[in-house]
Formats: C-alpha cells, structure tokens, sequence
C-alpha cells in the first residue's frame, strides 16, 4: 500500500473518496456470492486474518503517540466488537438472506443513523435537515420492506411463500444491524481519533475482530473442505479481505488531507450505487420499481445528511469500515 506524505490535489482526492466508497459498495455486494461458496464465520475469519496480514507494520506505535490508557483499550476493544465482529457477523448473514441490491439501499441510511447516535450518545446539535435525512432513510428501509418483488421465487404460495418472504425480511433486518454497527463504530471512532493514528486504529479493531472470530473460524474450518472452492472464489475473498481492511481507510483519509469532511461526505452515495450496479450488472440481480422508489429516497436522505451547509459549512459524516 502507497504512503503519501503530501496531500493530494482536489481532482485526485475527489478520485479517492469516490473509489474508497465505490469499493465499500462493492464488496457489500459482492459478499453475496463469497457467503454461498464459505461458511460465514469462516469467511470473516480469513478476512480479518488477510487483512491483519497486510498491516503488520500499522501495528507498531508512531514516535510521538503516546501510550494507550485503559480507557482507550477498552474503547478499541469496543470499536472491534460493534464495528468488526457484529457488522461482519450481521452484514455476511444479512446478505446471504436479501439481494444485494437491498442491502445496497438499506446500507444508504449509515450517514442518518450516525447523525442520530451522535445526537442520542454525544449530544450534537442536529439541524432540521439531518432529522429530514433520517425520515427519508427510514422511508426508504421501509418501503424496501414492503416490497415482494424481492423474494427469490415469486411462484411460491402458500407456507412457502410466507418462508421466503420472512427469510428476506430477516435478511434486511440483520442488514440494517450491521448499519447500527457501523454508526456505533463512527461514533467510538470520534473518540479514539484523538488519541490514536487512523492507520492503527484500523490495524488494531481488524487484529480484536480476528482474535473475537478465531473460536467460530476453527470451528467452521475443522470439517470444510477447501478444495471444492473455486479459484475465483479465492480471489474474491482476497479482493473482499483488502477492500474491508486496507484499502477503503487509505483512500478515505487520503482523500480527506485535501477535502472538508462535510464535502467528503457527499461521496458516500457512491456506497449504495455501487452495491446496486454490483447487483444488477454482475450478479443479474433486476431493479423493480419500488425498490427504484426506495433507493431514490434512501439516496436524498444521504445527500440531505452529508450535504454541507450554508450557515456553517460543516455537517456530520461517518468514515467507512474497515
């Protein structure tokens, strides 16, 4: 991975962010097929062992941090739990359940669900505009929810049918879960930013994740057979490792030495775009109209989020997941 000491121009670092998010999205929906050739615990473990792999050297302290206080373990420990283990756990079985492009759409409602925690945990003011975007994401979430469209076979009736439907809203259910995950993971992030460098704040929540979802791994991979899983399967889940852990962080916060975070912030609508273009152009998923309805108000609500504003120039935004 590149080091860059200068900050980027403003043409590059537009690049950056858009890519970082884009790559979320993608590998949101791209998780779908991985979960289908793994088991899921197996999955998360390999991709935080892949990752851990990858930052060895983002683990050792800089010259001038100091020592991490008990307070500040206990909220590494913490960010790990909400923002790696859960959200993996939630997101991979949320995926295997809905479509991707669901996901994509509910994925949409992270910067209003990290306005409203901010406003509940660390009492930020929150404009009018904000409570309009969490009104708009919960529109969206819910007229997702409504729509039948969704069910992986549509000629099923009866007991069947009902089956189906309530493994889809599960699916959405522990999607919106990894959501929850991921605002508790922005909020603690406020707080450790201050007392550690980003680079090993990732590097140290992806070596918790990995030591939380070792049991599970072992015991998943005991029985597996490695050799029915295709090779591109292989280079998937490696695309998938590097993406969550390594890349999205780089690009973001590299992005971010040239552009104010509340501009920053426009760019996660790259995250449900992606997922859905993922969706439907590499998995044959299909867009149906009320899910166009629901990405559309899902989207507005992100940009009424993230958009900054006139009077003040700053909004609150949320940094991706490793």
């Amino acid at each position: 991975m590149p080091h860059s000491t200068t900050a980027p121009s403003r043409l590059l670092a537009y690049f950056f962010l858009a890519l970082s998010m884009a790559l979320v999205g993608s590998y949101v929906a791209l998780s779908k097929p991985l979960v289908a050739a793994l088991p899921i615990f197996l999955l998360a473990w390999m991709r935080f062992g892949i990752g851990g792999l990858a930052m060895l050297h983002w683990l050792k302290r800089p010259a001038g941090e100091p020592t991490m206080t008990p307070h500040t373990r206990a909220l590494v420990f913490l960010e790990s739990l909400l923002g790696n283990f859960l959200f993996s756990i939630c997101m991979l079985f949320g995926v295997s359940m809905t479509s991707a492009v669901s996901a994509g759409v509910i994925m949409a409602s992270i910067p209003a669900v990290v306005a409203l925690m901010s406003w509940v945990f660390l009492r930020e003011h929150i404009g009018l505009r904000t409570w309009l975007a969490v009104g708009c994401g919960a529109i969206g979430i819910g007229l997702l929810a409504l729509s039948k469209q969704e069910l992986p076979a549509q000629s099923l009736s009866g007991p069947e049918a009902d089956l189906a439907y309530n493994k889809a809203l599960l699916g959405n259910l522990l999607v919106f879960g990894a959501v929850l995950c991921e605002a508790a993971y922005a909020v603690i992030g406020k707080k450790l930013t201050g007392a550690l460098s980003p680079k090993r704040i990732t590097a140290l929540i992806n070596l918790w994740g990995f030591v939380l979802m070792t049991p599970l791994g072992l015991y998943a991979a005991w029985r597996f057979d490695f050799g029915g899983v295709a090779t591109g399967s292989w280079v998937l889940l490696v695309f998938y490792a590097l993406a969550a852990s390594v890349w999205t962080v780089w690009l973001w916060m590299t992005g971010l030495k040239t552009v104010p975070a509340a501009r920053a912030g426009v760019f996660t609508v790259m995250l449900p775009i992606s997922a859905a273009l993922v969706g439907v152009l590499v998995l044959g998923e299909s867009l149906t109209g009320i899910q166009l309805v629901a990405f559309a108000v899902a989207l507005l609500g992100v940009v009424l989020a993230t958009l900054p504003s006139r009077s003040t120039g700053a909004t609150t935004t949320a940094t991706p997941a490793p």
